[in-house]
């Protein structure tokens, strides 16, 4: 790990950049151990450094990796909304809850979401499982090859399809098309 430095008045000596090289790395390595110990024991398998919900290739198995959403993670996100408008389409969630803010109400709303699709434990948290049971219901209903709805049980369905650098958008409350974002709040 190089550091450049530059100096006006005169310039680094070696005992100088050595002190520094190891500053840093004691900083990274204090950084590293907070960011670890941070982290919930169920964020094993969590994507989350992604930056939107995203796919690539055929969109069968576009959701399969996706970062998890609940109550603390990406709790206000366009991703949130995009999440919000498939618990509205299987009947679990009111139009007018669709706020991209992930609370009790679409807590709950995840939970018997998953004890109608997912094996396991309805925890009200939407990880690798949760997202990968939602994916399956993305559909290509012109024929064109690329996703274009999510088809959903109560007979509902919403425009849902993915950008050429393969991001995830749906429509908002006035018809604009968002991105599905983790780390931002913009379709309300």
């Amino acid at each position: 790990m190089g550091i450049k430095t530059r100096s006006v008045a005169a310039p680094a000596t070696n005992r100088t950049l050595k002190r520094i090289r190891a500053v840093g790395g004691v900083a990274a390595a204090v950084a590293a151990a907070v960011v670890l110990s941070a982290a919930p024991a169920s964020a094993s398998g969590d994507y989350s450094g992604l930056s939107t919900v995203a796919g690539s290739d055929g969109f069968a198995n576009d959701w399969n990796d996706e970062g998890i959403l609940s109550t603390t993670r990406h709790a206000s996100s366009n991703a949130t909304c995009l999440w919000q408008k498939i618990l509205w389409a299987d009947g679990k969630l009111a139009w007018d809850d669709i706020d991209g803010v992930f609370g009790p109400g679409t807590r709950e709303a995840t939970k018997k979401w998953q004890q109608e699709w997912v094996n396991g434990t309805a925890d009200g948290i939407v990880g690798k499982a949760t997202f990968t049971e939602a994916g399956k219901s993305l559909r290509d209903t012109d024929g064109n090859g690329s996703v274009d709805t999510y088809r959903g049980t109560e007979g509902r369905s919403f425009l849902v399809s993915r950008t050429a650098d393969g991001d995830y958008t749906f429509y908002d409350w006035a018809g604009e098309k968002r991105i599905a974002g983790y780390n931002y709040l913009t379709c309300i």
